[in-house]
């Protein structure tokens, strides 16, 4: 299901990683969208030798609207250039980067759930109302990236309990949870507010 394809050195403003191109899938039947089904590219930025245990990790899922087109209706990018910057401080450490926008459901439903936003759901209901879970991501994936690149175990920056449940179940060793909260602007507090309330998201 996934193949290590692509790598080279990537210099940014926290540090030179090492960027590496993961490939997954066989084009699908009909009806075929899951992750890891269709063909993806997934990447996992890395600093250091991250063979062995303890490695600062971050799991972090596509969001095209708030990384690329700046929105502050999350905190995806702020939480992008926290976890990039707190490895680059640490010297260690990696970053697996997941296509899965909003939450799973694409980008597409993601405006569409956005739409729905807008007129009284909140990001959790707004998902349920077009069909799909709270929470679509699936953690698989970015388990057999870590295995790849010979991480034993993880201290892992996340707020999310069901990525720390759904990456150990799918076999990585969390040593320990990293809180991994950044500021809220005017336009994301409601939306963070939902997630610590609706999707247990913890400090």
């Amino acid at each position: 299901m996934i193949t290590r394809y692509s790598e080279a050195r990537l210099p940014t403003s926290h540090g030179e990683f090492r960027i590496v191109v993961y490939r997954t899938g066989t084009p699908p039947g009909p009806g075929g969208a899951a992750l890891g089904v269709v063909e993806e590219e997934h990447v996992a930025m890395i600093l250091g030798d991250v063979a062995g245990a303890g490695v600062l990790a971050r799991v972090h899922s596509s969001c095209f609207t708030g990384e690329v087109l700046g929105s502050l209706r999350c905190d995806c990018r702020a939480q992008l250039d926290a976890a990039l910057a707190r490895i680059g401080r640490e010297g260690r450490g990696v970053l697996v980067y997941l296509v899965q926008e909003g939450r799973g459901i694409g980008l597409g439903n993601k405006v569409r759930a956005y739409d729905l936003q807008d007129g009284g759901h909140d990001t959790v209901d707004a998902n349920l109302a077009l069909g799909f879970d709270a929470d679509h991501r699936t953690y698989d994936l970015a388990a057999g990236i870590l295995r790849d690149l010979g991480v034993a175990s993880v201290r892992l920056m996340t707020n999310n309990p069901k990525k720390l449940g759904g990456l150990e179940a799918a076999g990585v060793v969390v040593d320990a949870h990293e809180p991994h909260w950044v500021e809220a602007s005017p336009h994301s507090a409601e939306y963070l507010a939902v997630k610590r309330d609706k999707l247990g998201h913890i400090a």
